[in-house]
């Protein structure tokens, strides 16, 4: 929901969970799958392992005749760097990859598509430790994934991350198109700039209206258009349909904020002078 002017607008329940851009674009980042996402968490769980063992292994030698209370409290504390420390720092430095995400082409993004920090890692991996080691064995984080959406597991839900498949290429949603006998009054009308919400709300509902069934997609097109028409003068011709009037409205927004764009990078390069380095 978005308050303006002391009411509340509901459009953003039309919007999906893809990333927005500063332009009010809506971008898909390509979510990986449940099983890739295993395979790459299988792979970090063996080399977790080993370094387990291994860990175990030199404590033994390193405090052989000591009592065997120190010995457990080294390995206790050892298994703790392994099993949270380790991940959370390589995910921290490296921006959300680990050796099975690498091998895998996977990175752990922000809810909105941003790097991670030190804060996300550390919330995946001490959640990680609950839902993915024995004795749960992963399952946790297996039912999730398959429920979610995002393929998100409970880590991911605390932290407010999810992962992406980084070799697959993003897909901008394609942009609406002028409808031609509404050119006319676009052009000469006063179009205010849209809330991004509200942009991307429309962008989206044009983009899967001929998925809708029709009981709800002609009561959708008019709530958006009416809370679209608060920013344009005057109204638009009568007898067309508000999916129309909703796509002339974003092509001719999309067309003069391209034109002032490329003013402004005009006006830049006469006023600054040209960089040395190119």
């Amino acid at each position: 929901m978005e308050h303006t002017g002391g009411r509340e607008v509901a459009y953003r329940a039309y919007a999906s969970e893809d990333v927005v851009t500063g332009e009010g674009v809506a971008v898909e980042l390509p979510v990986a799958g449940t099983m890739t996402r295993a395979a790459a968490g299988l792979l970090d769980l063996v080399v977790a392992v080993v370094l387990l063992v291994a860990m175990s292994w030199g404590v033994g030698l390193l405090v052989a005749g000591s009592s065997p209370a120190v010995a457990t409290a080294l390995r206790l504390v050892g298994a703790v760097a392994v099993v949270v420390g380790l991940p959370a720092a390589v995910e921290t430095l490296t921006r959300g990859r680990t050796l099975g995400k690498v091998a895998l082409g996977l990175r752990v993004v922000r809810d909105d598509g941003g790097p991670i920090t030190a804060r996300h890692a550390l919330t995946r991996a001490l959640v990680g430790a609950v839902e993915i080691w024995p004795p749960l064995t992963g399952v946790p984080a297996l039912v999730t994934s398959v429920v979610h959406p995002r393929s998100k597991r409970l880590g991911d839900l605390a932290a407010g991350t999810y992962v992406v498949r980084q070799r697959s290429r993003m897909r901008l949603a394609p942009p609406p198109q002028m409808p031609p006998p509404l050119a006319g009054w676009a052009v000469a009308a006063d179009l205010a700039a849209l809330p991004t919400g509200l942009t991307v709300a429309v962008r989206q509902f044009l983009g899967r209206a001929a998925t809708l069934a029709p009981a709800s997609r002609e009561p959708l097109a008019r709530e958006l258009l009416a809370e679209v028409l608060r920013y344009v003068a005057p109204a638009p011709p009568a007898g067309f349909h508000p999916e129309y009037v909703l796509a002339a409205v974003l092509a001719e927004r999309r067309r003069r904020d391209g034109e002032r764009l490329a003013r402004e990078d005009a006006l830049r390069r006469r006023v600054l002078a040209p960089d040395p380095l190119g």
